[in-house]
């Protein structure tokens, strides 16, 4: 087993919390000010990790994956994860396909804030000469940015399909059909070429384009 693999693996496992633990909060929060307090009256409104953790999707095939990466196996390319879903009602949004749009997209949004908050450290560190404050910031940055994108794919349950479903005003019922396909579908979608190629792009730009604004001189390979 490959060592600095597995601490980098760790590394971005840490990460991958704080982000999911942002995104999450964001999902909640949203609701909660639209008028749903579902998530607010079980505890989601918050910035605690263990609320938003899923024991599986956060937690166990997270490691899995960092295990079998540091081991050499390719099978973690195969496995995806996620954060405990936060409950919407609806019914108690008051503009539902408005507020959903909104509800979903404070998740993503919530990724860009830290990618941006952590890149203005990084810039602070670099000018300091604090080189692995540096390298951290860029590495959080540049996973909160990706899974941003990877959420703003149109497939249930990620939250790009909310976007669609309630532009196209497709029924719940038909959104409900399709999501029980959706966790096959996003693991057969992230294996396709064009779509790695279409989040890295994303995500590269999007990191470039801050370390520009910042003048932030760290190499983004």
């Amino acid at each position: 087993m490959d060592q600095k693999i597995l601490f980098d693996g760790l590394a971005s496992y840490l990460c991958v919390v704080v982000i999911i633990t942002l995104h999450e909060f964001g999902h909640a929060w949203m609701a909660w000010k639209c008028g749903d307090d579902t998530a607010h009256s079980e505890g989601r409104v918050t910035l605690n990790p263990i609320a938003h953790m899923d024991m599986i999707g956060t937690v166990i095939l997270p490691l899995i994956v960092v295990f079998l990466s540091a081991s050499g196996s390719g099978l973690g390319r195969f496995i995806i994860g996620w954060g405990k879903p936060v409950p919407v009602n609806l019914s108690r949004l008051r503009h539902p396909r408005r507020d959903d749009i909104l509800v979903s997209m404070a998740g993503p949004a919530m990724n860009v804030v830290l990618a941006v908050a952590v890149m203005i450290i990084g810039r602070m560190a670099e000018l300091a000469n604090w080189g692995v404050v540096q390298d951290a910031a860029v590495q959080l940055a540049f996973i909160s940015m990706f899974l941003c994108f990877f959420n703003l794919l149109p497939v249930p349950p990620l939250d790009g399909s909310h976007v669609v479903k309630n532009l196209i005003r497709m029924s719940h019922e038909t959104y409900a059909r399709i999501s029980q396909y959706g966790f096959f579908i996003v693991i057969v979608l992230v294996q396709i070429p064009a779509v790695q190629t279409l989040l890295g792009v994303c995500t590269i730009g999007s990191m470039t384009f801050m370390a520009w604004a910042l003048r932030f001189g760290t190499g983004l390979q």
